[in-house]
């Protein structure tokens, strides 16, 4: 399973908190896209699904032109709603909500905005995620194009940790992808914030 986060946007590089808003792609996201995309054709996925938000769409787009796959859309993958946080810069939440900010960044459950918690953006997204990934074929890739936030809150949940502790898990760069594996006892997290192929690991832990 090959979790990707969609390309650079206009707003990614003024730190505007974007959420479910539909922000396009800019030339250099496009760019981002079609060179990861030439890297996970190389995997030969069986399945692409998208958030149905235009920069996770035009993403997904880049990989499905090389692969021949058709790409499912499923707004259960779009970006946190984050109510009246959405359009504002960094600084500005900070400025405006601090205290709301600063909650969740101790991992408390917190509506930033008045939008969603975390732990109901992974209610929505890990089940899409986990019944797409049981139509694979055995040894079968499956590639999820979604958003930052979404992502981080679908691999926590799939690995069984608990919501405190996801943010542990770094922000994924704009067209990096985490890499997940079946193993004995579930999920396993094999890379994560990549932006080259998955390498086998050799040694005693493998």
């Amino acid at each position: 399973m090959i979790l990707w986060r969609h390309g650079q946007t206009a707003w990614n590089l003024e730190r505007r908190f974007q959420g479910s808003t539909d922000i396009a792609l800019t030339e250099a996201g496009v760019g981002q896209a079609r060179r990861a995309a030439r890297l996970l054709a190389s995997l030969e996925p069986q399945a692409i699904i998208a958030s149905d938000l235009s920069r996770a769409a035009d993403t997904a787009a880049q990989l499905a032109a090389l692969t021949g796959l058709e790409v499912t859309h499923d707004e259960a993958l779009r970006e946190t709603y984050a109510g009246v946080w959405q359009g504002l810069t960094h600084e500005e939440i900070i400025t405006r909500h601090g205290e709301q900010y600063a909650a969740w960044k101790r991992g408390e459950p917190v509506r930033r905005g008045g939008g969603e918690l975390e732990t109901e953006v992974a209610d929505r997204a890990a089940p899409v995620v986990l019944a797409h990934a049981a139509k694979l074929p055995e040894d079968g890739t499956l590639v999820v194009v979604s958003h930052g936030g979404t992502l981080r809150t679908t691999i926590g949940r799939l690995l069984g940790l608990e919501p405190h502790h996801w943010e542990s898990l770094g922000g994924l760069s704009n067209c990096c992808w985490s890499v997940l594996g079946e193993g004995a006892r579930g999920w396993r997290l094999l890379e994560h914030n990549a932006g080259t192929l998955p390498e086998p690991v050799l040694g005693d832990d493998d």
